[in-house]
């Protein structure tokens, strides 16, 4: 037990300490970035992502600082890393308009239906647990809120009581529905950034297939399905074909 103990308390001191030097570096290359010193500060940035702390503030750095050296492909990369953490982060989204203004290729979007264009619109705002969060916070509202109808002596307050259960009980169904929505998009979407200078797409996953198109840095890609070293992408416009694995880069 008290070996256990001690065990823990190396643990817990350990992660404090590890905490601090990653804190200590994170100001560090942001001081870096503000002197103009591009290169040293993603040098930071990459080793607080290689320790595994990941957050949108220290992606959302890190494609600044390449949109400073003009690097395309890693600033639409970790613009795009820093939003699939914190969608509602705007300073990202914003600056990604930006980091894709340099990119090569023009590719239109799909007409989106009325439900693509709410999924994408409302429930992909937020993060899957923003919307648990939410449900958990209405349903102890809900309980709260029965508890008050339940043991309300007058009739007016039982009216009003009831109806706001009533609304909190719909509104966390709708947040547990949007919760699920998300994490099920988030876990079937896989999208990629093209990091090859131009990459050759082919109709098969072999460098002896026919080549259909051609993608330059800086390109977003969906990943369909993968066999050995390729990958099979889509298009936001409806192509599809195959790339080499080295060519991209897995968001």
């Amino acid at each position: 037990m008290k070996r256990r103990f001690i065990f823990t308390m190396v643990l817990f001191f350990g992660y404090i300490s590890f905490a601090q030097t990653s804190n200590e570096l994170f100001s560090e290359a942001n001081d870096l970035y503000k002197n103009g010193q591009y290169s040293k500060a993603i040098e930071l940035y990459l080793n607080i992502e290689k320790n595994g702390l990941e957050s949108d503030d220290l992606f959302f750095n890190l494609g600044n600082s390449y949109y400073k050296l003009n690097k395309v492909a890693p600033s639409v990369y970790y613009y795009e890393k820093a939003l699939k953490i914190n969608p509602m982060n705007h300073d990202a989204s914003n600056n990604l308009v930006f980091a894709k203004r340099m990119t090569i290729d023009v590719i239109e979007d799909l007409p989106k239906t009325f439900l693509q264009r709410f999924s994408s619109n409302v429930i992909q705002k937020l993060t899957y647990n923003t919307w648990a969060i939410l449900a958990v916070t209405a349903s102890f509202l809900a309980a709260l809120l029965f508890l008050l109808y339940y043991f309300s002596s007058s009739p007016k307050r039982k009216i009003l009581y009831f109806n706001i259960t009533i609304f909190a009980v719909f509104v966390m169904a709708v947040t547990v529905i949007f919760a699920y929505s998300n994490y099920e998009t988030i876990q079937k979407s896989r999208s990629a950034i093209i990091f090859s200078p131009k990459s050759e797409i082919k109709n098969a996953p072999s460098l002896d297939g026919e080549t259909v198109f051609e993608l330059h840095e800086g390109t977003k890609v969906t990943i369909l399905d993968e066999l050995s070293n390729w990958k099979k992408i889509k298009l936001a416009d409806g192509k599809i074909g195959w790339v080499n694995m080295a060519d991209i880069k897995e968001i």
